[in-house]
């Protein structure tokens, strides 16, 4: 793989990283720090990239391995029991479909941070279950497990037990409907 496409790949998946970053930390700054950790890992260490594997993979397991290292050293790891970064996150506004959100956004943060994390790379970042195995350093079947579990405890936290359960707002309905579909599995 040349040097130029190896840069064009890193940046298109600047996007995904920026995503996972997000979701693992829980702050949109130290997510961004992450993810220029992350890439400059990748540029430095570009000759150990094996080509024809994947590169979001990889890229990936540099930034998990990154976030995880930087808690480590910190001696701690930020929980958001109380959902405080989440509804950080949250967008205020005066549609029913802003709530849902928030709502979402609320149950997702109070799931165990392993089923987080792979319903996010699984449903979120589109990673196949090969992949996020192979970045959790697990088998594929405990990431089966763990999107199950995590889809099952969303749907329970979120009291919803079929597409009937999504209200009456067309709008919100769609909205949920697809990150339902994206990321619940419903």
């Amino acid at each position: 793989m040349s040097a130029s496409d190896f840069k064009d790949g890193l940046i298109k998946e600047i996007p995904n990283l920026r995503a996972f970053a997000a979701s693992l930390s829980g702050s949109m700054q130290l997510a961004d720090d992450l993810v220029q950790d992350t890439l400059l890992k990748a540029w430095g260490n570009s000759d150990k990239f094996e080509p024809g594997t994947s590169l979001r993979a990889w890229l990936f397991t540099i930034l998990r391995n990154t976030y995880y290292s930087l808690y480590r050293k910190r001696g701690r790891e930020v929980q958001d029991s109380e959902g405080t970064y989440a509804e950080r996150m949250a967008t205020h506004g005066n549609q029913e479909s802003h709530l849902d959100l928030a709502d979402f956004r609320k149950a997702l943060a109070k799931l165990p941070e392993e089923q987080r994390e792979v319903l996010i790379m699984v449903g979120a970042t589109g990673l196949s279950y090969e992949e996020t195995a192979e970045i959790c350093g697990v088998a594929i079947g405990t990431i089966k497990s763990r999107v199950n579990r995590a889809r099952t405890k969303l749907a329970e936290l979120l009291s919803i037990g079929g597409l009937d359960d999504l209200g009456p707002d067309r709008k919100s309905a769609a909205a949920i409907q697809r990150v339902g579909s994206e990321i619940v599995g419903l």
